[in-house]
């Protein structure tokens, strides 16, 4: 059974950091695509970051590149998203994603990040 379980999310003032993780289980994890999404209310649900399986490449939304770094431990099966220099607008509940090579996609049940003073 898949499962993937963010934590890590909080409240946090401007200018702060947080650091998101997501635990994978039940997929060869070093073989899956992942990616981090995010949504606030009332706005659709977005990319944030992915990180790709072969070469760990990575790609950024423009809102969060020098800001956010996505990262991958396939040894401890474990995805994470490091945000620093946080602002309001990055208040949304964050999501993990893996794209397997089965073509399954599989979403966390979210965690969320409240940026404010």
């Amino acid at each position: 059974q898949v499962r993937l379980v963010e934590s890590g999310g909080g409240l946090v003032q401007p200018g702060g950091s947080l650091r998101l993780s997501c635990a994978a289980s039940g997929f060869t994890f070093s073989r899956a695509s992942m990616s981090w999404y995010r949504q606030a209310p009332g706005k659709e649900r977005e990319l944030v970051a992915l990180i790709t399986r072969t070469f760990g490449s990575t790609n950024y939304a423009d809102s969060v590149k020098g800001r956010f770094t996505i990262s991958r431990d396939n040894a401890k099966n474990t995805l994470y998203l490091q945000m620093n220099s946080l602002k309001p607008e990055d208040t949304a509940v964050y999501y993990c994603k893996a794209d397997l090579l089965s073509l399954n996609v599989y979403w966390g049940q979210g965690t969320q990040v409240t940026v404010s003073s």
